[in-house]
This record gives C-alpha cells, sequence and structure tokens, in this order.
C-alpha cells in the first residue's frame, strides 16, 4: 500500500484539487480522498499520455529499449502497430515483439498487420493472408486492425482487405485506417467500410472531412511527419475525437520528449488542458478499450506527475502502482534476445546501379523530396549523360541516383532519380525502407552507391553513409531494422551519421536518414522507387524513367 499526495487533475470533474491517491498492492487506486491543503501545492497528478499510433521498430529500438526512454516523459501505453517486421519475418516477427513487450511494465497494445506486404509492387520477407490476420485478432493481446493502407483496394472492393476489416469488425476490434488525402465521396466510402482513424491529415480541410466522414483523427508529430501545425486548430472543436500519436519516432528524438511535447505545446498555445488532457490520455484508451487507469477509484494505477503544465516535465511515472521513472531515469529491465533476420542478397558491384542509355528526347520522371514530409512530388528533368550515353547524378542541378536492392534474393537492382535531397558528396543507405525494408540508395555517384550499400549487406542491416575511404554505419541486427543496444547509444550514433552527412557529404536535410526510408513507400503519393522499379501514385503502378514527348 502507497500514498501518492499532490494536486489531482480530474478530468471527470474537469477541476484540480488537492488530494491523496491510496494505492492497494495490487496496483489498483483503492481510495482518493481531497486534501484541500494541498489545492496550491505539490505535483500535479495526472493520468499518464497514450501513443495512439507507433511503430516500434522504427525507432531502431527493441520495446523494452523504446520503453525506458518512453517512461520518462511520463508515456504508460502505446498503441502499435508491428507491421515493418511482420514485413521482414512475418508470424515470427509479430510474436518476437509481442514476447519482447512481455519485459517491460510499459502497457504495448499490438494490432494485426493488415497490410503485409503493402503493396504487390515490391518484394517484401513475408505475407499475412486473412488466416493470418485472423488468427491474430483472436488472440485477447492483439486490440485492433492495424492502418488499412491499401485504400485503393478499400475503395474497389479487393475481397482480401474486406475480408480482413470483416475480421476484426465481427471480433468487436477497432480498425485503423491510413488514407492521405482522401477527400469527399472517397473518404466517406473509406470510412463506411471500416476504418475509423486516419493519422495522414496533413491539411485541417482534410482532417474535418474524415471527421465529417465518422473518423477520428490522429494529430502526428514524429521524426518524419510533422502534423500538428496544421491540425491543432480542431482542438477545441473535437477534444472528445481527436488522439496524438507519433507514427515513426527516432530514438534522439524520443531522448527528448514524446506525447508530453505535444500537450506542452496544446497548453501553451492557449487550448484547454482538460481537453488537451483527453486527447493525450483518455480517448485512445477508450477507443482501442485499452486497460489504462483514469485515476479513479479501482482503476489500475497508471498517472504521472509532473511539476508545472508549461514545461511538461515529468517528474514521476506510475504503472500499475510501480514507480518506473523518476526525474529522467528509469528503474525498468534489460532483456536481450537471440537476433532473428531475413537477408539474402550479394553484394553489388558498380555496374550494378548504372543506368542504360534512355530514348532520344527522352525525360527522366525524378522523384522530388520535401524536407520534413513523407510525400513526394514527380518532376520531370532533362537528363545528364556521360561519356557513354547513360543518364548520372548532377549534383550542382540537386540530380542524385536512387536504388533499392532487393534484400531477400538475388534480383536486379531498381534505378532512378531523386531531387531535393540537398546532398554534394557520396551516398547514404539504409535497410529501413518502409515498409518492405529492401535496401534503399541515394548518392552522387555509382562507387559510392555501391560501397555504403554492401556495408549493410555485410552487416545484414543497418542505416549507413561513406565519402571516399570514410565509412560511417549503424548495424541493425534484428531483422535489419532494429538493435538490442541501449536508446541513448543508438541515439548517438545515429547524430553521429546525421552529422557526418552533413559535414562530409554536405547533406543540408532536417533528417536524411528517416527521409531516405519514406522513398521506397508506395502507400504514400506522389512517385517512390520499389525494388521492382518506379511507382505512381496516381496511377497505383509501375511507370517507365523515361516519359517521351
Amino acid at each position: 500500500m502507497i500514498e501518492v499526495k499532490g494536486r489531482l487533475v480530474d478530468l471527470d470533474a474537469r477541476e484540480t484539487y488537492g488530494a491523496i491517491i491510496t494505492v492497494n498492492d495490487e496496483g489498483y487506486i483503492a481510495a482518493i480522498d481531497r486534501d484541500p491543503s494541498r489545492d496550491k501545492r505539490g505535483h500535479f497528478i495526472l493520468p499518464g499520455f497514450v501513443d495512439a499510433h507507433v511503430h516500434i521498430e522504427s525507432s531502431m529500438l527493441l520495446p523494452v529499449e523504446f520503453a525506458k526512454l518512453a517512461v520518462t516523459h511520463g508515456t504508460v501505453a502505446t498503441v502499435s502497430d508491428p507491421h515493418e517486421i511482420a514485413n521482414v519475418m512475418g508470424m515470427e516477427g509479430v510474436e518476437f515483439m509481442i514476447d519482447n513487450a512481455r519485459h517491460t511494465p510499459l502497457s504495448i497494445n499490438f494490432g494485426a498487420p493488415s497490410c503485409v506486404p503493402a503493396t504487390t509492387m515490391e518484394t517484401a520477407g513475408a505475407t499475412l493472408g486473412v488466416k493470418d490476420v485472423a488468427a491474430l485478432l483472436e488472440r485477447d493481446d492483439i486490440k485492433y486492425l492495424s492502418e488499412v493502407m491499401n485504400y485503393p483496394g478499400v475503395l474497389n472492393g479487393d475481397l482480401e482487405m474486406l475480408a480482413k476489416i470483416s475480421a476484426a469488425i465481427e471480433r468487436g476490434k477497432p480498425v485503423d485506417g491510413h488514407a492521405p488525402g482522401l477527400l469527399g465521396e472517397e473518404a466517406f466510402r473509406y470510412a463506411q467500410a471500416g476504418p475509423s482513424t486516419d493519422h495522414e491529415c496533413t491539411t485541417e480541410e482534410e482532417a474535418r472531412g474524415k471527421l465529417d466522414s465518422g473518423m477520428k483523427i490522429l494529430i502526428r508529430e514524429g521524426s518524419a511527419a510533422k502534423n500538428y501545425a496544421a491540425l491543432h486548430g480542431l482542438i477545441d472543436e473535437f477534444p472528445d475525437r481527436l488522439m496524438f500519436c507519433t507514427d515513426d519516432c527516432h530514438p534522439d528524438d524520443l531522448m527528448a520528449g514524446h506525447i508530453n511535447q505535444l500537450v506542452m505545446r496544446a497548453i501553451r498555445q492557449g487550448h484547454d488542458k482538460y481537453d488537451v488532457l483527453q486527447i493525450a490520455c483518455r480517448n485512445p484508451v477508450e477507443h482501442y478499450g485499452l486497460d489504462i487507469g483514469q485515476l479513479r477509484v479501482g482503476d489500475r494505477a497508471d498517472f504521472i506527475l509532473i511539476d508545472d503544465f508549461r514545461f511538461m516535465a515529468v517528474y514521476a511515472t506510475y504503472i500499475k502502482g510501480q514507480m518506473v521513472a523518476e526525474a529522467g531515469h528509469h528503474n525498468l529491465p534489460d532483456h536481450r534476445p537471440e537476433p532473428i533476420n531475413r537477408f539474402n542478397c550479394s553484394p553489388k558491384t558498380v555496374e550494378d546501379f548504372r543506368i542504360a542509355p534512355g530514348p532520344d528526347g527522352g525525360r527522366l520522371r525524378v522523384i522530388e523530396v520535401f524536407d520534413g514530409e513523407l510525400v513526394t512530388g514527380k518532376k520531370l528533368m532533362d537528363p545528364i549523360l556521360n561519356e557513354r550515353g547513360e543518364p548520372v547524378a548532377a549534383p550542382e542541378r540537386d540530380l542524385l541516383k536512387i536504388a533499392v536492392i532487393n534484400r531477400y534474393e538475388d534480383a536486379p537492382v531498381a534505378l532512378g532519380f531523386v531531387t531535393g535531397m540537398k546532398m554534394q558528396l557520396g551516398a547514404i543507405a539504409s535497410s529501413v525502407a518502409h515498409d518492405s525494408h529492401n535496401i534503399v540508395v541515394v548518392g552522387v555517384d555509382d562507387e559510392s552507391m555501391a560501397r555504403v550499400a554492401n556495408a549493410i549487406i555485410n552487416e545484414k542491416g543497418g542505416i549507413a553513409a561513406t565519402r571516399g575511404e570514410y565509412l560511417e554505419i549503424l548495424p541493425l541486427p534484428i531483422a535489419g531494422i532494429m538493435t538490442a543496444e541501449s536508446g541513448p547509444k543508438v541515439a548517438a550514433r545515429y547524430a553521429e551519421l546525421t552529422g557526418f552527412a552533413r559535414r562530409k557529404l554536405r547533406c543540408s536535410l532536417e533528417a536524411p536518414f528517416m527521409t531516405l526510408s519514406f522513398l521506397a513507400l508506395l502507400v504514400i503519393p506522389e512517385l517512390k522507387l520499389s525494388d521492382k522499379g518506379l511507382f505512381g501514385a496516381e496511377a497505383f503502378g509501375l511507370v517507365d524513367l523515361w516519359e517521351v514527348g
């Protein structure tokens, strides 16, 4: 039995008052007694934060290591889609994540991946069919159907996709959506088919349209996509239909903060603190049916202590009555599993990165990168040709070569061009390449591209950068996308790689490796590259590198 004293932030009564919380030995709240002597002093006590949509694998950390960082910022639960590792390892990967999460008190609530692979226009390491998804949804530890990224399939009546949605609905479990840019009648039809949330909105107009269609909106602020500024105007009007999420969060960002940062920003901007806390703490719990306490008698004792709302520095985090973090330090256990992986491609040569001459008068379809965004554009550019008539990179025009290498078997390297990477020298590469996690490479010259790709192949996973004789790499031996190292260690190494890219390669992107990791994500418009070739979202199919006429 323990007592926690302070100023309780009561989301039901929408008031704050001095209180003493009594927690029993089973980790549940036995009593909440008002204590007027504490109305003006002591820590504020509020429900813990929930990240309503996150791919833990994108942190490059195991769940147990992710948890160590998250709890220091007041996060007591996540709603986690394990589709990153599922695309590499299938059901074995999902089980791996669930098992590792059992070794941390952070409540990690997994969904059944709905789109593995994300499309048929790429090679993944596994496929999850209707029977696999239904089997996962039968389990009590699977809380929902993860984001339905194949929105064209939903709109066009794809039977397998609709069967997966039906499997969730029949079991009373929510269906997460993923429909970037979908508006009007199409958004309504998508929502009517079952998806009840969307975390891909980039404008208030898009979010309002999806709210009108009946969906709930997750305001996303992660390492890659940052949509809070565009969407926070909805908070005052729809506090009961919004949630906060990160989607993808790298360890250096997680070191600095988590959902607490969104709460801080919203309150500083004048939004009602009770509305903001409902979004951050309560709405995900109610929507997904999570066993997370809400500071009521009889609830699990999941709550946090803060000094003030302006800075949202979390003093202590309690999960099921146990203090798991205090003053920025966690007390969580270690757990290092045996690595699992699937990596079967051979080293590459410079010739693998050469592009054959194109048609006379042809122009290049070029992927256009926008710093800090997942969406890309399509730009037509005149090629720069070498003495053999082959198109090559031209960094002075911000035109670089991009390659995607099938990591699961030996196959021809898919090649294209990208602009907006703002890199002048060398090459960067990553086997974190959503969602199939093949190897994606961007470079100024073919020699550098081959060198950096082979470094990752030799390590069977990682992110790397090279210039001349210099090469830096962060090995990722678990499924080629994660490591068992600690969050601070990975964050430091990741920062070193980013610094190397900026100094040695003269890359001015804010997050070059995060940007790189999404250039093969076909379900985000507009032009991407898979291991099978250039993919156009408008046609939802492969397109030629060259445009003539």
